[in-house]
């Protein structure tokens, strides 16, 4: 069998299903000895090692076994897979719970069932190896595409990535990276920040602080910058003392964070009159924080998240937000990875789609001519 160098799928994997696939074909049956080790790297034109490793997987899954200078043996029969003729396409999150991906998710599914596709969905539970292992058992599920919403925090390429790239896989991106030439699907996370400091300014804030992400964060960074730039198109100065960070433990864990600086905050001197906090579950967390200290919303402190996850529209205090469009992420993600399925074109590899405010409660006004309505109540413009 000569191997496929294309096929992002390790080579010792690639050895290891055609060596199951015979046995599925009978090529191979029960008792049967393999060729020698050296015959078989030979045959496959791969090396000892390679051989060895596909070998002592297929040992260990119990479908081969070794004797001691005699060989290796076929252990038991394979049960071909029942697969589906329709396209698979193969989801990997962060986590399956998170509030913004499993959104984009939602999303994706009901794409993929409108055209056909199969979803195959797993979540890494904030495990960077586990997220590669994932990926590479859809790889050996033979799946069409990948759609990856990836725990690392370095926002770059990783090797994984870089290799479904340049190896023509088709896959998209919906958690940011910051690689142009990435196939990526999400929000203008800058332009997000700037339209919560601009509405603080409107409803006339001056004193405005900011929730930033965990230290080395560049999403928290880039929403840092639009926020800082209206203030100083506003000729507001941001009080760096006014900048409280998350400690970063996990995207759930993200609430408790927001809770902590919360119940530090409802004991500070000085504190600004309005916060803008870098996600919603934060936001939240924070929120609970300080009705538990007997503070109020927005009396005490106006407060604007990012994300509208729909926890946020049932909170005691329903939350400003800034709005991430989930739904059409997940769409243009099915899109653009439809297109590279089908090879078909693909105008732009790299998509960023604005922002918009959600008005709800938990900003208020230093103005008595603002008045909150049903609508803003509901979170719609």
């Amino acid at each position: 069998m000569k191997l496929n160098p294309k096929d992002p799928t390790p080579l010792y994997q690639q050895i290891a299903l055609d060596i199951k696939q015979k046995i599925t074909n009978n090529e191979l049956n029960v008792g049967d000895r393999l060729d020698p080790h050296k015959v078989l790297a030979k045959n496959y034109d791969v090396s000892l090692i390679t051989i060895k490793k596909a070998l002592s997987d297929l040992v260990a899954q119990g479908i081969l076994y070794g004797r001691v200078g005699k060989g290796t043996f076929v252990a038991k029969k394979t049960i071909p897979l029942v697969t589906s003729k329709k396209p698979k396409i193969g989801m990997v999150l962060r986590e399956i719970n998170n509030p913004f991906f499993s959104l984009i998710a939602e999303s994706i599914e009901n794409e993929a069932y409108k055209h056909g596709y199969n979803i195959l969905l797993s979540h890494s539970s904030n495990q960077a190896d586990k997220e590669e292992h994932q990926i590479q058992q859809f790889l050996e599920l033979n799946v069409d595409g990948l759609v990856i919403a990836s725990m690392s925090h370095v926002y770059q390429k990783t090797p994984t990535i870089e290799k479904l790239h340049s190896d023509g896989f088709p896959y998209v991106m919906v958690s940011y990276v910051n690689n142009k030439d990435v196939y990526y699907v999400g929000t203008d996370h800058e332009k997000g920040g700037y339209i919560a400091a601009e509405h603080f300014i409107n409803l006339g804030y001056k004193s405005i602080g900011y929730i930033n992400a965990e230290n080395g964060n560049p999403i928290g960074e880039l929403r840092k910058n639009g926020f800082i730039r209206a203030l100083n198109e506003n000729d507001i100065e941001f009080n760096t003392d006014f900048e409280y960070r998350l400690q970063y433990r996990g995207d759930w864990d993200d609430y408790f964070a927001g809770y902590d600086i919360g119940e530090k905050f409802s004991k500070l001197k000085k504190r600004p009159e309005a916060l803008f906090v870098y996600k919603d579950l934060s936001a939240l967390g924070f929120q609970r924080a300080l009705l538990n200290q007997g503070l109020k919303l927005p009396e005490d402190v106006a407060l604007i998240g990012f994300d509208d996850i729909k926890r946020g529209v049932v909170a005691p205090v329903p939350l400003t937000t800034i709005h991430q469009p989930t739904n059409q992420i997940g769409i243009l993600a099915f899109e653009k990875l439809t297109k590279q399925i089908n090879r078909e074109p693909i105008s732009d590899i790299y998509t960023v789609l604005e922002p918009t405010l959600i008005i709800r409660n938990s900003c208020g006004s230093k103005s008595s001519k603002f008045k909150l309505n049903k609508q803003y109540l509901s979170g719609s413009l």
